[in-house]
């Protein structure tokens, strides 16, 4: 079960972007967030806090911790 793609992706969607537009939000490789959203790539610390503030949510929410 992947449930941080599956929250990155509801997250992405909810703010109507595509992972390119995403990707230039927030300066990281679209290739990445789609392997990330696949489940096909694990996300580094730097990485995952970037998007949690991006998204204003916490880094447990998109691990699925809370």
């Amino acid at each position: 079960m992947n449930i941080f793609g599956e929250r990155l992706r509801e997250l992405r969607i909810e703010k109507n972007l595509s992972i390119q537009a995403l990707a230039k939000e927030i300066q990281i490789g679209s290739s990445s967030i789609c392997r990330w959203e696949n489940g096909q790539a694990d996300i580094k610390s730097e990485q995952l806090i970037i998007i949690a503030k991006y998204f204003n949510v916490t880094t447990d929410y998109l691990l699925g911790l809370e």
